[in-house]
């Protein structure tokens, strides 16, 4: 029997469409319109299509939607000075700096110069600190997205057994605590982790953000489980496969994400989320219920 298909593209429909009523209540209410920025630096043929399509989907939220292109060459001051003009513009909720950036521009000190409120993306410290502590910040789109997926499968995911095979700030240390905030137990695997299989194995929920094509194998995968394949790699070929050997999988597992279409349209979709959530913050208004 094929495992359950966890359809992300309708899933982030009805999300954008829930944020989109939301924004036309705060709009009719309050005035308010939340604003999205996105800060490109280069040309990144990756990157532009990303911006594309955040630009279309925060528009037709009903949203402020404003891109700074900034060439390969600028310096780590220029976008620091254009960051703090940001930080400082009150029709800016939200701050998206496109990563990856060029080589002289440390990211690290990009996001740090970034008000911690408008971080939409959930990258800066404080952020991070209140994730794993008492909540209360805007979480990393990704992970946020994995998670509104899983509870599809198993709304109640509480006692459940979880491996994160990954251990990045991006994905896998996010997801972690959101999973640990569930109330499952957490195991965070990685490229030095002894018996990775075996490990995979014990996963009610298995979550594979490592950025290896098909590296996870279906007898990896407990039958029954839940897996929440983050990845998206191209192959040789042109074809987008994720993280977890597909097909296989889908023959063991009990509900499985598909690549493309599963966590991927989530993220954007969340992004959408964190600038309502910041712009309602920003204005001392009661965040809609999504």
């Amino acid at each position: 029997m094929s495992a359950q298909l966890i359809d992300g593209k309708a899933a982030a429909k009805a999300s954008n469409a829930s944020v989109a009523a939301a924004v036309a209540g705060l709009k009719a209410k309050h005035g308010l319109v939340p604003g999205l920025t996105v800060v490109l630096v280069g040309d990144d043929p990756a990157s532009k299509v990303y911006v594309g399509s955040k630009e279309r989907e925060t528009k037709a939220a009903g949203m402020n939607s404003t891109a700074h292109r900034l060439p390969a060459t600028a310096s780590q001051a220029e976008v620091l000075a254009l960051v703090e003009k940001l930080n400082r513009d009150p029709d800016v909720h939200g701050i998206l700096v496109q990563l990856p950036l060029p080589r002289q521009i440390n990211p690290d000190a990009i996001i740090a110069a970034m008000n911690p409120a408008k971080d939409v993306d959930g990258f800066h410290a404080v952020n991070t600190g209140l994730l794993w502590g008492q909540g209360g910040g805007l979480v990393p789109c990704t992970p946020q997205g994995s998670m509104l997926l899983l509870r599809q499968a198993m709304p109640k995911p509480a006692g459940a057994h979880a491996v994160v095979v990954g251990r990045s700030m991006i994905v896998g240390k996010p997801v972690a605590a959101l999973l640990l905030g569930q109330d499952c137990t957490v195991t965070v695997a990685h490229s030095k982790s002894r018996d990775l299989p075996a490990i995979c194995r014990g996963a009610d929920i298995l979550v594979a953000a490592v950025g290896r094509p098909e590296m996870v194998r279906g007898d990896w995968v407990k039958p029954g489980a839940v897996v929440i394949d983050v990845g998206i790699n191209r192959l040789p070929d042109g074809r987008l496969v994720g993280d977890v050997a597909f097909e296989e999988a889908r023959a063991v597992a009990g509900a499985i994400t598909p690549v493309p279409g599963g966590v991927g349209p989530m993220t954007i979709a969340c992004l959408l989320r964190n600038t309502l959530v910041a712009a309602c913050r920003q204005r001392g208004v009661p965040v809609p219920s999504l």
